[in-house]
């Protein structure tokens, strides 16, 4: 088992507590092969788009300060400065609100910044995976599920790969070590299923080709 680097200290206990509730627990039986939580840094660039706004409303400023309203530069600015704070008070506690737990059964998301949402996804369910860098070491693993189970886009967001509103696909965001996990993830499936098994060719970290199975997308 490999530990969350940005948080070597994670147990079981951290993120949201499941109440006790076994679909978000894993059972006894179960053997916990990861256990992380997203990277905030990397989450706020990344899901919360910190960034763009920050040159959204920069161009702003300067539009406002080029027509010589000055007025309404000074409250873009505040506007901006203020709307940061919110994206990056959003970015922590999403990130501190959830934990994936990876065991030898299933994938489990405890997430939810205001209301705790549990979802459980049998390895066997697994048909293909994603893996997006971003970074040297952090990246987006996104998992694609056979069979007619759906599950809520919105609900799972940030959670989620973008842009698949019609078959949701949930992702591991922002995780660290993400190649190490993204390898344990597609050992575990090929336990189970035949077809899982082509997983486990993980592309190489800015290899440039896609290996089949578990595959470079862009967000």
């Amino acid at each position: 088992m490999i530990e969350n680097r940005d948080h070597p200290s994670i147990s079981e206990a951290d993120g949201p507590s499941a109440h006790g509730d076994p679909m978000g627990t894993p059972a006894l039986d179960e053997r916990v092969l990861w256990k992380g939580r997203p990277s905030v840094p990397v989450l706020t660039r990344t899901a919360f788009h910190l960034a763009s706004f920050a040159l959204y409303m920069a161009a702003m400023v300067l539009l406002a300060l080029f027509f010589g309203n000055t007025d309404s530069a000074v409250f873009l600015a505040g506007m901006g400065l203020f709307g940061g704070l919110v994206i990056q008070l959003m970015a922590w506690r999403s990130a501190r609100s959830t934990l994936y737990i990876l065991t030898d059964a299933r994938l489990i998301l405890r997430i939810g910044m205001a209301v705790e949402t549990r979802i459980n996804i049998p390895l066997k369910h697994i048909e293909a995976a994603h893996l997006n860098m971003r970074g040297r070491e952090h990246g987006d693993i996104a998992v694609e599920l056979g069979g007619e189970r759906l599950l809520g886009y919105f609900l799972m967001w940030p959670h989620v790969r973008p842009w698949r509103f019609a078959r949701p696909q949930p992702m591991l965001r922002a995780v660290p070590d993400a190649q190490s996990v993204a390898q344990i993830l597609a050992e575990a499936c090929g336990q189970h299923t035949a077809i899982a098994r082509n997983l486990t060719d993980v592309k190489e970290a800015g290899g440039g080709v896609d290996k089949p199975g578990l595959t470079g997308v862009t967000a």
